[in-house]
């Protein structure tokens, strides 16, 4: 292949694989994700502490067929870094961060106080991967204020754990489409009692 063949196919490759990265939403990765993390959350998580494996990248061995080649492949590799960077990587929805860790132990927290209201219907949760009052007269009059805060405090945390995500894996536009995500595995993962409200604002039970 002639150097003048060579960069334009590298070119389109680039190319491609920019605008690949920047519409792509891997939504599989994001499920297994948000299952793992409600777990956590619920103390349901049984599994392994070990860590995700790495991904994958082995390194090609390069034949020595003399400096012209080592010199294009070097330039091409410099020409690839300039156009997309590091940050560019594949997603990982395994990854984390010590703000993202610090929220869901955070989370984890305090859920068992919420929970009982959750068993009772007293709260429920939304369409957009949080929790709401759906009945303070489940509520015993002495709690509700404290009930409010708690609600209000865990809201705050997942709208802040659903944007750290989507910052760690570099597509902070993605956090409406993890939101989303994170409210339909919550509902699939709901014990039999909750509520949860339907888009069309309802409210139904598990």
């Amino acid at each position: 292949m002639s150097l003048n063949r060579f960069l334009l196919a590298a070119a389109a490759t680039i190319l491609v694989g920019c605008v690949t990265i920047n519409i792509y939403f891997p939504e599989a990765a994001a499920q297994q994700a948000a299952d793992r993390i409600i777990d956590e959350v619920r103390g349901l998580n049984g599994g392994s502490d070990a860590p995700p494996p790495e991904a994958s990248g082995s390194e090609t061995s390069l034949r020595e067929d003399g400096a012209p080649r080592r010199l294009l492949i070097a330039a091409g590799t410099q020409v690839l870094e300039w156009l997309v960077p590091a940050a560019a990587a594949a997603p990982n929805f395994d990854a984390s961060s010590p703000a993202s860790r610090a929220l869901e132990q955070s989370l984890k927290a305090r859920f068992p106080r919420i929970k009982p209201f959750l068993d009772a219907g007293a709260v429920g949760l939304t369409d957009a991967g949080l929790l709401e009052i759906r009945d303070r007269n489940a509520i015993p009059l002495a709690q509700r204020n404290s009930v409010r805060q708690l609600v209000a405090e865990q809201n705050t945390d997942w709208e802040a754990l659903y944007k750290e995500i989507a910052r760690i894996n570099g597509h902070p536009e993605w956090v409406d489409q993890i939101r989303k995500v994170f409210a339909e595995r919550w509902v699939a993962k709901a014990s039999r009692g909750w509520y949860y409200r339907t888009p069309s604002g309802s409210w139904q039970q598990k």
